[in-house]
Parts: structure tokens; C-alpha cells; sequence
């Protein structure tokens, strides 16, 4: 029945191409199927695409997820590679080159963690708490590891504890003003705003003797709504987990930085770990608000600023003490073995230019929504594309699908994999990530903005479970107010709204990090998008992001799953068999104007007529922008052998790397998008000019402007290369 089913649907499908195209609004209106921007012939394309939308199957991805969920899969772990098994099957059933790539990194796991309330007498908490609920059946299982921060060293402190808000450079310049020490001192703070990494950071710079993370009920909790099991957020036990590691330095191994971390790689080629700059030097733990609760309500000292107060019944204080905690973590580092798993389908035209796809696969716990939405979403794209495969179709560019590993830990398995890649990877035309693929219905993207209306134009051609297509239920939820914005920092976070919206339609953001297209954008210069449908997801990184979660609150019926394969197998299919490569150098350089026009008016408040001038990047980014749209015409044409068109448009990405990197941290090579020192998540733009006016560095901002400059004409020239 469910072949008819799959009939029915492609032929409706194929005849709505041909005779409607779907307006913003969600009415249809009597037309001829717009033009696909790439394509000289758009209708076999789209008959192509309408026999892959057909085959991702609900039913299928609820199967994929049960399985992958049953166990909890931490990286390098026995039921992680468990996972790496069940992926290359199916990818190997579909269809696909498949293999397991395996990497040996450092890693650690908790052997002994412990939180205690040592003063004052009669206050008692001893953490971090068991998680547990009324009627979770994922809860008890004795492989689910205790909280602990990945990447956190080993340590004893007792100290007084020191309240600091989410733990933000600000937040500890306002303990300053206060006239509070945290030097020597324990300090507590709530997850949200920044990612975790950079409260280590900052902490550590403060002089803390150890960081305790907790998440705030007025973040994740009851003031959002019902608590789990009652309600999708996250309830008083449980605990969000993840790695401090200084992403915003490098990512991957963090002993390996620009080099693949084979196993065969001797340890003579590594950075020592107590000499990496990716590892924190002070202890750091997350507990659960329960816990937290009565440290919180007995710290002295004055009254925490309004800002400060989270949902908790009583004031908030800022400390220092009376309040005593003990910390006492002992981890267990060694380097342990990772596997990736990578199915490729060739390509018959330019096979050496790759379309990469990829998702990581390894959980703090059970990981239904992050990542294991994500991976059943790929196994049921993968599933369609292995349809057209065996119907004898193959792909102009070869497609390559990424299952990473220890992505939680540091971004690892994509970082060692792409270091492993860079010589190939210079000519790929596209990498797309989707970690959180489902945790709601509200569909986000961010891209580089040459690749922000190819997503859009994707979303127009995949059919929402709300009616009409993903694009018109992306613009209607984006519409002001339509959601209130989560403080979280999530896989799903980079859906925040873009620095520059240089067009007017549905936002697509900005790429910073904490995913898997980090060393694929960032470090390699390839351009990318990320995808994802999100929703209320309160139980991020515990242990209750599990099946029974998702099966509740998540996507019931699973249609947004099916909903992702389609988007994420299009956004495949349609870059790996475009004649011409569908970027919009254009739109590129008129974000960028804005960035660079903001940025001036940045460093005129910091460094008044001392400012230097912009007008050498400023006419620069002109240059950019006016090549990408002469070779845009060129794009829309499309006569001719499309190969050395297409060798130009490929450079250009490439071209905005610059060579020594970025000051401080030159594994990040991107002029336009890093992610924040002091954000770890989100993008900064143009962070070499930001980030130096942020240090108030003015010989630095000087230099950076010459090599963002430099950068943007190595771009313009590489795309007025064609003529």
C-alpha cells in the first residue's frame, strides 16, 4: 500500500510542478514552473526531484531513530560504534561507497565527579543529583554517564561561591564594579547567551578556582512552560552536559590542530594536551537546577543585579559565601579510537568536485533530538537518492555523506576528516550540516550569503506538514513575534537572525560554530549551510532526550523528519547537478558593505578621530559585489561549456581565507565569519576588524582592515578571472 501511496504522491507532485508555483502567502497561482537558477533544463531536473521527494518515509525514520536511540552512545564508546555499524549498512543498502574511517583522539570521561555544600552547617546538598522523573523508562539504564564537562581537567577546590549571571565578559565586569573578587573563588553560573566554553574562558581569566554551570528555570524550565514529562521543557533533575573545549580556538582533536589525527599519526606530531590552547585549566562541572537551588538561596553579599534573577523563589545574591562547595573531578584522559562513516555516490561530470552532506552521530546520552533527529533525517535522504541510483541515475559532482563522531566533544570526527581531505576539499562546491533536524515545526537555516537564496529556493520546492511549502511556513514564522527567542545556546542556535539582511525575505543567519560545518566553512573555505526545524526543546544534553521526549513533543508522527530528509537530500541533489554553480556573489558583497559600514561606525565610538580609515576595505567590498553581479548575468545565461565559469566561482570562496588566519587563533582562516572569542556560537563578522576594535587594538584593527581588503580583492579578481 505504501508504494501507491508513494505513486499517488509523485504524480501530483509532477503535475504541480508543471502547472502551479506556490506564492509566499500559500496560495497556488496558474503558471509554468518557475526557471532553476543552474539549470539549462529545469523541468528534468524538477521531474528528478519530484521521484526523490516521494521516497522519504515517516514510518522509516521512526524506525531509523528507535534503533539508534536504544542505547546511550557516548563517542568511543561500544554503542557508538554500534551506531557507525547500523549507518554504513543502510548507507551500503542504498546503494552508496561506504566505509568506516576511524581516528584516535584525546578524549575524557568521568570517573569520580562530585559537588558539595561544606558550609554554612545545616545547608546540605551533595550533586550532581541522580537525573530522574516520574514515568521516564530511558532514565535507569547503567550506561548513561554522570554530568560532567567534556574536556574539563581533573581538580579539587573548595571555596566560597562567587553567583555570575551567565558567566559573559560583561557579566564579570559588573562583579568588578561590585567590587567582588572571584579570584580563588568557585563561580557559578547559568548555561544560555554564550556557549560554555567561553564561561570557562572567562572564569579562568577572573581567576576562579573551579566553574559550576547550571540551567535557570527562567531559561530552561518551568518558566517556559510544563516541565518534562508534562511538558517538552526541562525539569528540576535534569542536567545539560557538553565540552568547555575552546572551540572558538580550533576545533577537533586537541592535540592535533590543522592535522588529521590518524591512528597511525605518531604522538612526536602532537601538541602535548597540557600545552593546548583548545584545553581549559580550571575545573568545570554542570549540575541541575535542584542542585543549584540551595546554593543559590544561601548566598550573602548584595542583591544580584535585577538582570541577574532567574526563576527561582527567592532573590538571587552574588556571594562570595557564605556558602562553601567542594569540587572534586577525576577524569579519564587517553586517546581513543572514533569512527566516521562516509558514503560517497560518484560523480560522471565534475566527479572531483564534491557536494559534502554531513551529520554527527555521537550523544552525550541517548541524543534523539541532537543528533539522532539529524542522522535519521540523512538515512532517509540517503534512502531516496539510493532510489535514483538504482533507477540509473548518478550525479554530475560526487556526492559524499558525512556520519560524524565526537562532535560533542570538540567538533572532532568532521574536523579530522576535512584536515585529512583539504587537498580534495579545494575543489568542493558545498558542504550542508543538519545536527538538530527536528526538535519542533519551525524550519531555520544559516548559510554563507551566497548560498542563502539557493536555500530559500529549495524550501519552495519540498511540501510542508502545515500546507504548502517549507518556504511558506518559514516566512510566516518568521514573521515579528511569532516565537519568543530561546536564551539557550543549542546545535540549533545558529538560526538566530543575520548581521546584515542586505534582501528583503525570510532571515537566514549567520555561520559561527558548535557543528560540524566549522572546518568545512571556516578552516577550508567551503562554502555552507545548515538546516534544521525547531521547536521547544528543554531537555537538551540530559538524559531525557530520548525517544520517549521526541515521540511526545518532538514530531509525533514524523512528518518534520520526512520533511528534513527532503530539504537536506535537495539541498544535495540540486548543487551536485547544476550545470552552473548556484552562488550569489552579489548578495555576498552587499552583506558585506553593511558589515564593513557598520564596523567603520563601530571603531569611530572606541577610537574617535584616531579611527583609521575604511575606505580602502569599503572599496574593496564595491569591487567584490560589482564582480559577483557581472558574473551573475553570466550565471543566468549559462552558454557554453560551463567548467572554467564554474573554476571561478568555486575560487572566490576560497579566496576570502587568509593565509596566517586570524590573530590569536590562526586555525580559523575565514576574513568574513568566525565564531566569537567571547561567543563560541555565534558568528562574529569580519572578526579580525571586530575583534580588535573589542581589545581596543588599534594597530591591530589597522592591519586586520589591509587584510580584509586584501582578501575581498583576491575574491573580486578570482571571479572577473572569467571573461
Amino acid at each position: 500500500m505504501r508504494f501507491i501511496y508513494a505513486a499517488l504522491f509523485l504524480f501530483f507532485l509532477t503535475a504541480s510542478l508543471a502547472t502551479f508555483s506556490p506564492s509566499v502567502n500559500g496560495s497556488e497561482t496558474a503558471s509554468v514552473a518557475a526557471p532553476l537558477f543552474g539549470f539549462r533544463d529545469s523541468a528534468e531536473e524538477a521531474k528528478l526531484e519530484s521521484r526523490f521527494l516521494a521516497v522519504p518515509d515517516p514510518k522509516l525514520a521512526r524506525e531509523h531513530l528507535r534503533i539508534l536511540t536504544q542505547a546511550p552512545h557516548l563517542a568511543g564508546s561500544p554503542e557508538d560504534k554500534a551506531t557507525a555499524d547500523y549507518v554504513a549498512e543502510k548507507f551500503r543498502e542504498a546503494g552508496l561507497e561506504t566505509e568506516i574511517v576511524e581516528y584516535r583522539v584525546w578524549m575524557n570521561s568521568p570517573q569520580e565527579v562530585s559537588v558539595d555544600v561544606t558550609a554554612p552547617s545545616g545547608v546540605h546538598m551533595h550533586g550532581p543529583a541522580r537525573e530522574h522523573v516520574e514515568g521516564d523508562s530511558y532514565q535507569d539504564d547503567p550506561r548513561v554517564v554522570m554530568p560532567f564537562s567534556g574536556m574539563s581537567p581533573s581538580g579539587d577546590a573548595e571555596a566560597d561561591v562567587v553567583y555570575a549571571n551567565y558567566g559573559s565578559p560583561e557579566d564579570f565586569k559588573k562583579l568588578d564594579e561590585l567590587k567582588i573578587d572571584v579570584r580563588g573563588k568557585i563561580v557559578l553560573v547559568r548555561y544560555g547567551q554564550n556557549f560554555r566554553g567561553v564561561k570557562a574562558l572567562v572564569a579562568q581569566e577572573h581567576g576562579a578556582a573551579g566553574l559550576i554551570i547550571y540551567s535557570d528555570p527562567a531559561d530552561d524550565g518551568w518558566k517556559r512552560g510544563d516541565k518534562y514529562p508534562q511538558g517538552p521543557w526541562h525539569p528540576d533533575t535534569a542536567v545539560q552536559r557538553g565540552s568547555i573545549g575552546f572551540m572558538f580556538e580550533f576545533a577537533g582533536d586537541p592535540t592535533t590542530p590543522g592535522i588529521a589525527s590518524v591512528p597511525s599519526l605518531p604522538d612526536s606530531k602532537r601538541t602535548p594536551p597540557e600545552q593546548s590552547r583548545a584545553l581549559a585549566k580550571i575545573p568545570a562541572t554542570p549540575i541541575s537546577y535542584a542542585d543549584a537551588w540551595p546554593i543559590l538561596e544561601h548566598l550573602g553579599g548584595p542583591d544580584s543585579p535585577r538582570e541577574w534573577q532567574g526563576a527561582l523563589p527567592f532573590t538571587y545574591h552574588v556571594g562570595p559565601g557564605p556558602v562553601k562547595v567542594k569540587m572534586h573531578l577525576k577524569q579519564d584522559y587517553q586517546f581513543r579510537t572514533i569512527w566516521d562513516v562516509i558514503g560517497r555516490v560518484p560523480g560522471t561530470g565534475a566527479s572531483n568536485d564534491w557536494v559534502v552532506a554531513g551529520n554527527h552521530r555521537d550523544a552525550w546520552v541517548y541524543g534523539a533530538v541532537d543528533p539522532a533527529s539529524g542522522t535519521a533525517a540523512m538515512l532517509e535522504s540517503v534512502h531516496g537518492i539510493g532510489e535514483l541510483v538504482k533507477s540509473g541515475w548518478k550525479p554530475k559532482r560526487t556526492l559524499v555523506f558525512g556520519s560524524w563522531d565526537a562532535e560533542e566533544e570538540g567538533l572532532i570526527g568532521s574536523t579530522e576528516w576535512g584536515e585529512q581531505h583539504e587537498p580534495e576539499l579545494a575543489h568542493a562546491a558545498a558542504y550542508f550540516n543538519m545536527d538538530v533536524a527536528v526538535s519542533g515545526s519551525r524550519f531555520g537555516a544559516s548559510s554563507i550569503p551566497s548560498l542563502k537564496q539557493f536555500i530559500r529556493d529549495v524550501t519552495k520546492s519540498v511540501p510542508s506538514p502545515k500546507g504548502g511549502t517549507v518556504y511558506d511556513a518559514w516566512v510566516n514564522a518568521s514573521k515579528a513575534g511569532s516565537e519568543p527567542i530561546n536564551t539557550q545556546e543549542t546545535s540549533s542556535s545558529t538560526f538566530r537572525g543575520p548581521a546584515a539582511e542586505a534582501k528583503k525575505d525570510t532571515p537566514v543567519g549567520d555561520l559561527g560554530s558548535g557543528s560540524d560545518y566549522t572546518v568545512f566553512q571556516q578552516h577550508l573555505g567551503v562554502p555552507s549551510g545548515d538546516v534544521g526545524s525547531t521547536g521547544d526543546y528543554g531537555v537538551y544534553h540530559s538524559v531525557f532526550d530520548n525517544f520517549n521526549w521526541f515521540t511526545k513533543f518532538g514530531d509525533p508522527d514524523f512528518v518534520y523528519e520526512q520533511q528534513m530528509a527532503r530539504v537536506f537530500g535537495l539541498l544535495a541533489i540540486r548543487m551536485a547537478d547544476a550545470d552552473v554553480l548556484p552562488y550569489d556573489y552579489q548578495q555576498y558583497g552587499k552583506e558585506i558593505s553593511v558589515y564593513i559600514e557598520a564596523a567603520k561606525k563601530r571603531s569611530e565610538a572606541a577610537f574617535g578621530k584616531e579611527s583609521p580609515g575604511f575606505a580602502e576595505v569599503s572599496a574593496s567590498a564595491h569591487r567584490f559585489e560589482e564582480a559577483g553581479a557581472r558574473i551573475l548575468l553570466r550565471q543566468r545565461k549559462a552558454e557554453g561549456d560551463p567548467t572554467r565559469l564554474n573554476q571561478a566561482l568555486l575560487a572566490a570562496e576560497r579566496a576570502l581565507l587568509i593565509p596566517e588566519g586570524l590573530p590569536h587563533r590562526p586555525w580559523f582562516r575565514h576574513a568574513i565569519y568566525a565564531p566569537g572569542e567571547y561567543t563560541g556560537y555565534a558568528a562574529v563578522v569580519i572578526p579580525g576588524i571586530n575583534e580588535a576594535i573589542d581589545r581596543h587594538d588599534l594597530p591591530g584593527e589597522k592591519q586586520q582592515i589591509a587584510a580584509v581588503a586584501a582578501a575581498l580583492d583576491r575574491a573580486g579578481k578570482a571571479l572577473e578571472s572569467y571573461r
